[in-house]
């Protein structure tokens, strides 16, 4: 086999090093434009789950690196002159000009032909001679822009600019450290990747790179409107450095910055649909790039390396070994993606976190990607987290998502929620039977906070499907308060709530498992909307465009749902503005294109919910608390963003919203949501954290862990689950139990406390052996 290598960083050589050395027959060429020591940046961090792997692929390249590396637990975070440590990290770091020579080194024992100084070929025709051309060319890849038809590339250019510097000695500890200027914010992350030579005097004055007393890399990173602002758009290399310097003094003890051809960068996330094109194969930044505050390029380079090299080996041909790299590594990159995405925009949105206090920022920062979590942060340093929850005001003992929250007038013993999930369970003129008071007793028995119903209709035709409850008929009011009796009789202390919608035009449907958005077969009914667009075009029917007599009515139907619904017993009403149904058809510009006073810009997209929702608030009890659910994104280009998500929330607090319900997505047929764990909860974080508004986080919380990360955080200030409630109806009292909790945030119903333990299993803790006979 004839191997080209379009690229030298450490994904390409190290690719080219595992494939000699599991076949010492191959030929192999590494191309690399610069020269041996060229390199940008500074430090390189892996973790030890990489370094395993090296070990076991090549134990000689690991020995190499081992001997280089420097290694720290600890976490400092500095901000407003009071410095935070968390320990128990376990980072290790080398400088990326050592990782490169070892690897050079490496390539020259196995007989691999290193061409510097030297563009490669491109790779349609290095294809054309080579059995397999690896393009690990990096973030500005000519491959993958050359065959862009194949690859389907994806572009995000983000909102900050930094900057790669170094500094001539060692920190002691990774340092996150926050200067407000008279620009705006900027940041610092610095981190060790030399240590200090042996026997070096701590005055010893810096000599150069890697000097006596150590070397650090040093990232300064700040929103673009702040680097233009400081005039930094202006400035040469030297001139930034020494502007960085000024502004962290304390940082680097007062010494200066070094810089090596770096330039103030705004990063790019990069997505490819493919990664291989022929016998043609992306690796590293060239297929995918994570932002570097999670400290990932390169890890993730060496890993495609080894499951590229693992795969090629075990796969009887070329194509199902690059089928066969790609399955096993796209999962592992989009997760790291996510995690990537949610630190730097945590980073970009770094203002609206400055004024947390000191413990819950720095909690917040290092929970920042979701990754570290309560918990795991907990086993990592329990003074720190103990320290963190301290300053909450958690009582002793107690999990964060345990701790009672005031919403208006209503006070919640715990911050769990049971979100609304349509049950399409309803007897055919929409009222609630015995399913449904099985359905939410559960729940409620179950120990939630809140339970919340499904989306409860306002008018036969407000209906998605005639499975779907309604609040628009004497009896439907009485099937209600059997629930709502049932709820505050069995399980005192658990809140029920009601959301109020109106289906819109994504009305007159089938059952969910009979054809989700399906239209009947027969028995239609009319659809309304703002703009007379169909769900789905040619298949949902074109609804009928609201005039200024229809919005009257549909407004006055949630006014009569709402009064019944106060009557039924609920102690809390949502106002559904979410998921495209009739009053999220409003707000979003892709689906309401009227050119009335209803329409137009956010102002009058706005104008018929908050129509709506003064005509709910003015007869709803003032005692009982009412919230909003909103899409904060339509996940489509020309939707709903999430500045526009922050504007539709001011207008409802404004109005006397309590709490904002910040969903996302749903609104248009062709969204693109990004998918994962915890995914929507950014949406929420901005909102409560830019105005200082209540807001309930929903999408994918899925563990107790993550909602205890999410409150103490100071994130969200409740968490809609969903799935984890049709799993186990006992979610909450679960969570207390394997947590060790039995206080007043999760008591067990009487009839159930006998099951308030977790039930014992076989004997896992048999006698150890006490003599040991030679």
């Amino acid at each position: 086999m004839r191997v080209a290598v379009i690229g030298g960083g450490p994904g390409g050589l190290y690719a080219a090093v595992l494939l000699k050395r599991l076949d010492p027959t191959r030929e192999i060429t590494v191309w690399e434009r610069n020269a041996p020591d060229d390199t940008f940046g500074f430090g390189v961090v892996l973790s030890d789950e990489t370094l395993g792997g090296i070990e076991h692929a090549d134990p000689e390249v690991y020995r190499a690196l081992q001997a280089e590396f420097v290694r720290w637990d600890d976490i400092d975070i500095v901000h407003r002159g009071r410095t935070l440590t968390s320990g128990g990290h376990g980072f290790a770091a080398l400088g990326r000009r050592r990782l490169l020579a070892v690897l050079h080194q490496r390539c020259r024992d196995l007989g691999i032909a290193l061409r510097f100084r030297t563009e490669a070929p491109p790779a349609a025709e290095l294809a054309r001679s080579y059995d397999l051309v690896i393009a690990a060319d990096g973030v500005h890849s000519a491959t993958r822009t050359a065959h862009a038809d194949a690859f389907r590339p994806r572009l995000t250019t983000h909102r900050c600019r930094y900057i790669w510097l170094a500094a001539d000695f060692a920190l002691d500890a990774f340092r996150f450290e926050i200067a407000e200027t008279e620009h705006g914010v900027v940041q610092l992350h610095a981190y060790p990747f030399a240590g200090p030579s042996p026997g070096h005097h701590p005055e010893t004055p810096p000599s150069g790179a890697e000097s006596s007393l150590g070397a650090s890399t040093v990232i300064v990173e700040m929103r673009e409107e702040v680097w233009r602002a400081a005039g930094l758009d202006r400035c040469d290399e030297r001139e930034s450095a020494d502007w960085c310097a000024k502004v962290f003094t304390d940082a680097l003890r007062g010494r200066s910055l070094r810089s090596n051809n770096s330039s103030w960068i705004a990063f790019r996330t990069v997505v490819n649909d493919r990664w291989s094109h022929g016998n043609t194969v992306l690796l590293g930044d060239a297929a995918h790039t994570a932002h570097f505050s999670i400290g990932s390029g390169t890890k993730l380079a060496v890993e495609d390396a080894l499951a590229l090299a693992a795969c090629l080996q075990e796969q009887p041909d070329t194509a199902g070994a690059l089928a066969a790299y790609e399955e096993e590594r796209r999962p592992v990159v989009a997760s790291t993606q996510r995690a990537a995405r949610a630190s730097l925009a945590w980073f970009e949105e770094l203002a609206t976190y400055l004024d947390q206090p000191p413990h819950q920022f720095a909690f917040n920062l290092l929970t920042r990607s979701r990754r570290v979590t309560h918990d795991n942060l907990r086993l990592r340093d329990a003074g720190f987290v103990g320290a963190v929850e301290a300053e909450a005001g958690t009582p002793p003992a107690t999990p964060p998502m345990f701790t009672p929250f005031r919403l208006g007038g209503l006070t919640l013993r715990n911050r769990v929620v049971v979100s609304p999930m349509d049950m399409y369970s309803a007897d055919g003129d929409g009222t609630p039977g015995d399913f449904h008071l099985v359905h939410l007793g559960a729940r409620a028995l179950g120990g939630a906070g809140l339970v919340m119903t499904e989306m409860v209709c306002v008018s036969p035709e407000g209906r998605i499907t005639p499975g779907c409850t309604g609040l628009y008929a004497p009896e439907h009011e009485t099937a209600w308060r059997r629930v709502t009796d049932f709820v505050h009789t069995s399980a005192p202390g658990t809140a029920i709530g009601v959301q109020l919608g109106h289906s819109g035009r994504k009305g007159s449907t089938r059952l969910m498992w009979e054809g989700i958005d399906q239209p009947l077969p027969d028995g239609n009914w009319p659809v309304v909307a703002p703009s007379p667009l169909p769900y789905r075009p040619g298949v949902n029917q074109v609804p009928h465009v609201l005039d200024v007599a229809g919005l009257a009515a549909v407004r006055d139907q949630f006014v009569r749902s709402a009064e019944s619904a106060a009557r039924a017993g609920f102690d809390l009403l949502e106002l559904h503005c979410a998921h495209g149904y009739l009053l999220s058809g409003f707000l979003s510009p892709l689906t309401n294109q009227r050119t009335d006073a209803y329409g137009g810009d956010l102002t009058g997209r706005l104008r018929f919910p908050l129509e709506v929702f003064d005509a709910v608030r003015a007869v709803w009890p003032a005692g009982r608390p009412m919230t909003v659910r909103i899409s904060a994104t339509d996940w489509a280009d020309g939707g709903t963003t999430a500045d526009d998500a922050v504007a539709i929330a001011r207008a409802f607090a404004a109005h006397g919203a309590d709490a904002i319900d910040v969903s996302t997505g749903q609104v248009v047929t062709d969204e693109r949501p990004d998918y994962g764990r915890s995914y929507q909860t950014p949406f929420a974080d901005r909102i409560r954290n830019t105005l200082g508004v209540p807001v309930i986080a929903v999408g994918a919380i899925s563990s107790w862990d993550d909602v205890n990360s999410l409150v103490l955080a100071g994130r969200a200030d409740l968490c809609a689950l969903a799935r984890p409630h049709l799993y186990d109806p006992h979610w909450t009292l679960h969570a207390a139990a394997e947590q060790g909790y039995a206080g007043p945030g999760a008591p067990w119903p009487l009839p159930y406390q006998a099951g308030s333990r977790t039930p014992p299993t076989g004997r896992t803790d048999a006698p150890k052996p006490r003599l040991t006979l030679r």
